[in-house]
């Protein structure tokens, strides 16, 4: 049995990708939350990893930190998931994309940090802010339209690609940025699935208590 310790949910992107893998995908697991800036995070966190971060996923006693390691380690455990996708071109490219998102834009996540709850007015973003938009609206159009013909996903089904630009598409609802077309329709999909309905609705609980 799996056990995911995560961070807050409505300010932790990096604890909502593997959540959202594993919720989407079905595979059962059991949630373990550890509020940021408490002692019981320090000391819940470092007993499982020597990195000291959310999330962490324990395999009965063996702990993955890292969050598309932990993607990688649920997709070579379940391949009948279906996390990434099986045409070995397109696999290849939702794995670039994930890596993309998880090495990069760093001018984006600090201008526009997680807050799911929140609804903030539409800021005036910086040149390097907005060349971060523009090149992840360009990698959704270009997977849409080589690989999405099977669903409204980047590669039709829902996959660990979507689940690491979920934070983004939550991002951009946040901060209101302006997004129409297909990238629109990307959008509107990550934000209609169960599983990402669910992590909001957590958010919001959470936000609001």
């Amino acid at each position: 049995m799996y056990t995911l310790i995560i961070g807050n949910k409505n300010l932790s992107s990096w604890s909502m990708r593997p959540w959202l893998a594993l919720r989407a995908a079905g595979i059962a697991f059991t949630e373990q939350k550890l509020a940021f800036n408490t002692e019981a995070f320090a000391r819940g966190v470092g007993e499982v990893s020597p990195a000291g971060l959310v999330p962490v996923l324990l395999d009965d006693e063996f702990a993955i930190w890292d969050s598309l390691a932990i993607c990688e380690y649920l997709a070579d455990r379940h391949p009948e998931a279906g996390l990434w996708p099986a045409q070995p071109q397109a696999r290849a490219r939702a794995r670039s994309l994930a890596a993309q998102m998880h090495s990069g834009f760093a001018a984006l996540r600090q201008a526009m940090p997680l807050n799911v709850a929140a609804r903030l007015p539409a800021a005036e973003f910086s040149d390097a802010v907005r060349q971060d938009i523009s090149r992840i609206l360009d990698l959704w159009q270009d997977a849409r339209a080589q690989f999405g013909q099977g669903g409204p996903f980047l590669f039709g089904a829902f996959t660990i690609a979507d689940a690491f630009y979920a934070p983004v598409v939550s991002r951009f609802t946040t901060y209101g940025v302006s997004v129409t077309g297909d990238a629109r329709a990307y959008m509107d999909a990550v934000l209609a699935h169960p599983a990402m309905q669910e992590w909001i609705r957590d958010s919001q609980a959470e936000a609001a208590a």
